[in-house]
């Protein structure tokens, strides 16, 4: 009976894909959507023009999808500029709207264009996508003439959305940032309390996402009021001097011992303070250090607490740590190279154009009622940095399928008409709320408002379902084939020198950490170590679509987990060591130093030459000088004398050597 469980059970990569992710509810997005969506089909009924309050909703749609930034001027790009892109895409559709291969051509071109675009960042990841999916609707849907109109009215539902969400702005403003930043503080008591314990790591990368969210939003202001604005200059004081406090976070942890909880404590209360805006507060009574990593947590602690509370920070002593931002001119000008001369950006563009273009040609020779939607659901498939295009193609084609169980239900029993404004303000609001649970759940709640939408543009009701079940199924077929099998990436390439990029900066820091103007170099080494763990954090999100896929991809990515990890804890151990040396250890000799790097280089070396862990063979001694194999030297410095404070960098790369050679 077990075996007969076993048998019929699903395999664990579909569970991973269709696991509900446990992020909260984004409540004020939920109410924008089911507002901006349901207000203009009212507006449609009202003035008998139900063609065109269908068309802002979808606009809205749109605008909802790119709703995702807390602060204020983040949302002015995430929504305006990729409405920007929509409204070309629809136009560039309705102007080739029936006209056979010449569609065929334009969508093709659109679909290179956007692909390539997507891999410049977020906003124009979602501006590609919008690019696209406006001109793929745009060619299928008759739209209203003149040709004009249709755009205007797709970029008006965006608008609604966009000035829904900036309402709050002159009463709120700042305050997405001030949170951010509180949460940073947050994050670090967490691991503060956590060093120690197992779950130290968990709570690390906690502090690597909210540090990368508040110097995102805080640095997006800076580029427009960087010393000019006061309270920009105290939240940019209040987020650099929680980072001496994060490189103090290893040091603590390495003891094995937790810290006292009123060092934790002491840093909510700092977050309690950046979130209100407090200042002049006491400086926080901490138990006495007796150890150089307890010094320094003592020491950021205070000196944080300091900046927190002081009332007035000089405007022209502010510098952030990760560098500011280039001129918008010089950034756009930068991405436009980067994506002409990126080799992963042309093969996506081409990707997806090979698909899109497959895709038009089939509605072309073959007759699919209202078969955009095949196109469509190649658009949604095929978006790099959303997850597996394996696992999404399948579950694009169980959450269509729940999606369209509800669009029956609706286009059966609801009457067209005023009834579709409540059932939109209800369908609308599920969209944000599904959307952070996953992308299985995020097409589920989709399906049904295009179809609604659809059907006011076209007026077929239920008969719209099951051609729209096949169409998806169709376009999963081809995203599977043309856009997955058709293109192997080998494990190398997709993951293998990614992470022995990361290992090689992991030598680059150490050797910055304690090179020869290592005195001298803490800003350019805290940008190092934020950038290392961002690396790191992409790879992570790599190996999370990868576990997602079947064998033999995800075993091989669950096989090498561990060593992401593992490099993890090999920068945290440097960290550590440099923090031990600013506050009264013995600095490593340039010999010991030059070993540890060594064996790193090595490592890296090693998982560039195998696509398969057992296969690694890691390349000691590569290097002239360098170490034999595991298991000579560990726990001693060089020349057999006492361990210094490297010993614990060692440990960790020998642990890295252990994961990464488990044949040998």
């Amino acid at each position: 009976m077990a075996q007969r469980s076993r048998a019929v059970s699903p395999p664990p990569w579909l569970v991973r894909a269709l696991r509900p992710q446990p992020a909260p509810v984004p409540w004020a997005a939920v109410a924008r959507a089911a507002v901006a969506m349901a207000a203009p089909l009212a507006v449609g009924f009202a003035v008998d023009q139900p063609v065109y309050g269908a068309l802002v909703s979808m606009g809205a749609l749109s605008g909802v999808i790119g709703d995702t930034a807390d602060a204020y001027r983040m949302r002015v790009f995430n929504i305006a500029v990729p409405q920007l892109f929509g409204a070309l895409g629809v136009t560039l559709g309705t102007l080739v709207h029936g006209d056979g291969w010449l569609t065929v051509a334009v969508l093709t071109l659109v679909a290179l264009v956007s692909g390539m675009i997507s891999s410049i960042g977020a906003v124009a990841s979602v501006s590609g996508l919008l690019l696209l999916l406006n001109a793929v609707v745009g060619a299928g849907l008759p739209m209203p003439e003149p040709w004009w109109k249709a755009p205007l009215l797709l970029t008006l539902g965006g608008a609604v959305v966009l000035v829904l969400s900036l309402l709050a702005w002159p009463l709120r403003g700042g305050v997405p940032e001030r949170g951010a930043v509180a949460g940073t503080y947050r994050a670090v008591a967490d691991l503060l309390e956590a060093a120690g314990t197992d779950g130290y790591d968990e709570r690390r990368q906690a502090v690597t996402r909210a540090l990368d969210t508040a110097y995102d939003l805080v640095l997006a202001r800076r580029t427009r009021d960087h010393g000019r604005n006061p309270s920009l200059v105290r939240l940019l004081a209040q987020l650099n001097v929680v980072i001496p406090l994060v490189e103090a976070a290893p040091a603590a942890h390495r003891p094995g011992r937790p810290m006292p909880p009123q060092v934790p404590a002491a840093v909510r209360e700092l977050a309690d303070a950046v979130e209100e805006g407090r200042t002049g507060g006491a400086l926080p009574v901490l138990p006495e250090p007796g150890t150089p990593s307890e010094r320094a947590v003592d020491h950021a602690l205070r000196h944080a607490a300091g900046v927190v509370h002081e009332a007035e920070p000089d405007p022209f002593n502010v510098d952030d740590r990760l560098g500011r931002p280039a001129a918008l001119r010089v950034r756009a000008r930068r991405a436009t190279r980067a994506v002409l001369l990126s080799g992963a950006s042309w093969r996506y563009g081409l990707r997806l154009a090979l698909c899109i273009g497959l895709a038009q040609a089939l509605v072309s020779l073959v007759e699919v009622p209202r078969s955009y939607w095949v196109a469509l659901t190649v658009t949604f498939v095929l978006k790099p940095d959303f997850g597996s295009v394996f696992s999404r193609a399948v579950t694009r084609a169980l959450g269509t399928a729940f999606g369209l169980l509800v669009a029956a239900a609706v286009l059966s029993e609801v009457p067209r008409g005023w009834w579709d404004v409540p059932v939109m303000m209800v369908l609308a609001a599920l969209i944000p709320a599904m959307s952070v649970k996953g992308y299985a759940f995020q097409t589920a709640a989709i399906t049904p408002v295009i179809l609604l939408l659809s059907d006011l543009l076209n007026r077929q009701g239920f008969d719209l379902v099951m051609p729209r079940l096949y169409d998806s199924l169709i376009g999963c077929a081809i995203s599977l084939v043309a856009g997955y099998l058709l293109w192997p990436e080998s494990w190398r390439t997709r993951i293998g020198d990614r992470l022995a990029d990361a290992v090689e900066d992991a030598a680059d820091y150490l050797a910055l950490a304690f090179g020869p103007a290592a005195d001298g170099e803490q800003a350019r080494r805290v940008r190092a170590r934020r950038a290392l763990f961002r690396d790191l954090s992409s790879v992570r999100s790599e190996f999370q679509r990868a576990l997602t896929e079947p064998p033999p991809t995800g075993a091989r990515a669950a096989a090498w987990w561990p060593l992401v990890v593992a490099v993890e804890r090999i920068v945290d151990a440097t960290t550590a060591a440099r923090v031990r040396v600013n506050h009264g250890a013995g600095a490593p000799g340039a010999g010991e130093v030059g070993e540890v790097e060594r064996e790193l280089r090595g490592l890296a070396e090693g998982l560039r030459r195998s696509e398969d862990l057992v296969g690694v063979g890691v390349v000691w001694g590569a290097v002239e000088g360098g170490v034999g194999e595991a298991g000579e030297g560990a726990g001693a410095g060089v020349g057999g004398g006492e361990p210094g404070v490297l010993e614990a960098v060692r440990q960790e790369v020998w642990a890295a050597r252990a994961i990464a050679s488990p044949g040998r």
